[in-house]
């Protein structure tokens, strides 16, 4: 029997550039992804990724019912995960993890939430929920293997940890790109769809792109200027470019300066980061660092935007704290063509500046805030201070396995794969096989993590799902707002994603058997309270489901007093303009100023000091990006493997000529935490003493089932690193600029 084809329209979930899709569907299958041109915002782009939608949504190893392990006969974990009912599955769960926080208190639960949780509506909606309802401090997530840094420096600055600027990419004059490579990621912490379009509108219209990294990228290769900097020392250059703003007389911080604090101390603290200080530690000469921050003060508007590359190094926190610092003191910061605050659809309202208490005379301020506080708790082991109410996630495995009161005992897991995304996975991988009472994996595959599961509990794919982009619009280059309802109906026996989370939340909290709507219904009632909304605008809330009217209360609240029933008038998405100067409104600090040079970071510079004097090591390692793909979830896909997505180990031909190494050889890699092997690929778009090989690969461990990744293994990356190197202000693991050997494979 023939179905009629159609179409329908679907945000793509796969990276963080949000594109509008237009899917053709037969039936209930999606046969084909094109770009939607009538989209708002991406305007008909498409990547790899999004015109693989239907080989991922119909990928037959993703799972269809729920896994449950079968017990010993003394209760343990000694048997093989079966399919079950859904019931059995929050039977299991509600009998277990309510017994074991009230035996062995809250901290005996520790929660890991990955990367495709702000990828879905009920990955954004519901952990806030299941944390509140666990009271664990035990939290580990994606961010401390990616941009906490830029959280904790942006609550450092603004006092908020999520008022994170993004560059005015439609309306810059120059553009300075340091540790991103936007043409293979598609963006990340800014969201922007056709990011390589917008690069090269910028060069059309006479702007400048300089991009500040030690592989020659395809973003590299756009540019006007290309610097090949040494990995990990992007803190020092930022640092000196700041320096030479100062002894130059260049600091113009135009209307931001009535809302500054410190900015004498940032002189002070900064005076010895000469472009000649640190010129040999970064391996770049001192006239081109002056250059780069004279052509930054001289340009009509600018901006400096840095990722991963600046992220995931030893002072990560300082190197994203001197992106903004640039931006502030060169007057780029919170003005159109410079770096913006995006205004989100579901944001708070903005209140209203008014004058701070105890401003200095003639200085403007915001209300006072409750600022951003460190460190509030640490963890049981090794004493990590929290950041943004997370612990790094380096420190799991040791939290689990470590005897004592506290021990974590029992792991909720909602989309995330810590053996392949973290450091030293084979110790997680024991930690998790042999030292919990319980653990729950909410994941649509079993892949190296989610195996170790007591309870699998599998989402349906993205087709099935409605789509909604909380954490994304928050960073996006042009405010908009976006809507598509699930394109095809639910599969009979497949539950909802916002279902599935809504009743774990009730069957951990002692609430199991009671409806899934009492956790929205809860919700929408905490955040009236919150607001100081009168309670009777629950009953004026629209949708057919808890997450709609959810969503519908959040754009009620919102800055543009927008409702669900508009959005969906407007299946394309509603244009909201660009972005806007909001600064004071934004500030949440305790002195309702930008605080330039916060206590926390002031203590940090001595180490940043101390760096100078480091002699590099011969051979470092470095990550990549790979368009193709999306850390490690995204390699089953068919359509998506081959090409340039493998796992090679990328070094320049002179290194190559000494090792004694030969192009697609096998060569070995080892590091502190031990020792992997990977093909060669001898290319000089990296540059000598440095080596790169990509993240989220080693797909060989048994009991998964992903089939196209086992057949393209690849090395995981992480096996190299034993987990003890942090940057000590946001506790992210440090996965660049590691020192290696490389050596042919006997």
């Amino acid at each position: 029997m023939s179905h009629a084809s159609r179409t329908a329209p679907r945000i793509c979930p796969l990276c963080e550039a949000t594109c509008g899709l237009t899917l053709t569907i037969e039936g209930t299958t999606v046969t084909g992804a094109r770009g939607d041109r009538d989209d708002i915002f991406s305007r008909g782009f498409i990547c790899p990724k999004g015109a693989s939608f239907g080989g991922l949504d119909a990928d037959p190893d993703r799972l269809r019912v729920p896994l449950v392990r079968g017990e010993d006969g003394d209760g343990g974990r000694g048997g093989e995960l079966r399919e079950a009912t859904w019931d059995e599955a929050f039977d299991r769960i509600a009998a277990r993890i309510p017994a074991l926080t009230e035996a062995h208190g809250p901290q005996a639960v520790g929660v890991v939430l990955g990367n495709p949780n702000v990828h879905t509506m009920a990955g954004s909606l519901y952990p806030p929920l299941l944390l509140a309802a666990l009271r664990t401090r035990n939290v580990f997530t994606a961010s401390t293997l990616d941009q906490m840094p830029k959280h904790v420096s942006s609550g450092l600055l603004f006092g908020d940890a999520n008022a994170i600027p993004v560059p005015d990419l439609d309306r810059t004059d120059h553009l300075l790109l340091i540790g991103a490579n936007p043409l293979e990621s598609n963006g990340s912490l800014c969201t922007a769809p056709d990011f390589p379009g917008r690069l090269r509108a910028l060069r059309r219209r006479g702007g400048t792109l300089t991009v500040i990294d030690p592989r020659r990228t395809r973003t590299a290769r756009l540019a006007d200027r290309h610097v090949a900097i040494r990995p990990g020392a992007d803190a020092l250059l930022l640092a000196a470019m700041a320096q030479v703003l100062f002894a130059e007389k260049l600091v113009d911080p135009g209307p931001l300066a009535e809302h500054l604090e410190g900015a004498d101390e940032l002189a002070a603290a900064l005076a010895d980061f000469t472009p000649e200080t640190v010129a040999a530690a970064c391996d770049v000469d001192a006239a081109t660092i002056t250059a780069l921050a004279r052509e930054l003060a001289a340009a009509p508007t600018a901006a400096v935007y840095g990722r991963i590359g600046s992220c995931t190094v030893e002072h990560g926190t300082l190197a994203s704290w001197l992106v903004d610092v640039l931006n502030i003191l060169t007057g780029n910061l919170d003005r159109p063509g410079g770096a913006l605050f995006p205004l989100s659809a579901t944001a708070r309202a903005p209140r209203e500046a008014a004058p701070g208490k105890g401003s200095a005379p003639g200085k403007g301020s915001a209300a006072p805030g409750k600022g951003f506080a460190l460190g509030r708790w640490t963890s049981r082991v090794s004493g990590h201070p929290e950041a943004k109410g997370e612990l790094p996630i380096a420190a799991l495995a040791e939290e689990i396995e470590t005897p004592g009161e506290g021990r974590i005992r029992a792991l909720v897991v909602l989309a995330a794969n810590p053996v392949l995304s973290a450091p030293d996975g084979d110790r997680l991988d024991a930690a998790l096989a042999g030292h919990l009472d319980f653990m729950i994996s909410v994941d649509p595959y079993l892949n190296e993590t989610s195996r170790h599961a007591d309870v699998v509990l599998p989402p349906p794919p993205p087709s099935q799902s409605a789509h909604f982009d909380f954490a994304f619009n928050s960073f996006a280059v042009h405010n908009q707002v976006r809507y598509t309802r699930a394109p095809v109906p639910l599969e009979v026996g497949r539950m909802d994603e916002s279902e599935i989370h809504a009743r774990l939340i009730l069957a951990v909290s002692g609430m199991h058997g009671a409806p899934p709507s009492a956790v929205d219904d809860l919700a929408i009632t905490t955040a009236l309270a919150k607001a100081g909304a009168p309670k009777e605008l629950a009953d004026e809330l629209t949708g057919d489901s808890g997450p709609e009217r959810r969503l519908d209360l959040m754009l009620r609240l919102g800055p543009y007093g927008l409702t669900l029933e508009q959005l969906l008038a407007h299946p394309h998405g509603i244009d909201l303009g660009p972005l806007k100067p909001r600064v004071p409104e934004i500030l949440r600090t305790r002195s309702g100023r930008v605080e330039l040079l916060p206590a926390p970071i002031a203590a940090d510079l001595p180490r940043l000091r101390r760096a100078l004097g480091d002699r590099p090591a011969p051979l470092v390692l470095v990550g990549r990006r790979h368009l193709r793909s999306n850390n490690s979830w995204m390699h089953n896909v068919g359509s998506l493997s081959g090409g340039s997505n493998v796992c090679t180990l990328q070094i320049h031909p002179d290194d190559a000529a000494r090792l004694g190494l030969v192009d697609g050889a096998t060569v070995r890699i080892e590091s502190a935490g031990g020792g992997i092997e990977a093909p060669a690929e001898i290319t000089d778009t990296v540059r000598s003493g440095v080596v790169s090989l990509p993240h989220g690969w080693g797909h060989i461990r048994p009991g998964t089932r992903m089939a196209v990744a086992a057949a393209h293994p690849g090395a995981n990356v992480n096996q190299l690193l034993d987990g003890t190197l942090l940057d000590p202000l946001s506790g992210t693991a440090v996965l660049n600029a590691i020192p290696v050997t490389v050596t042919p494979s006997p």
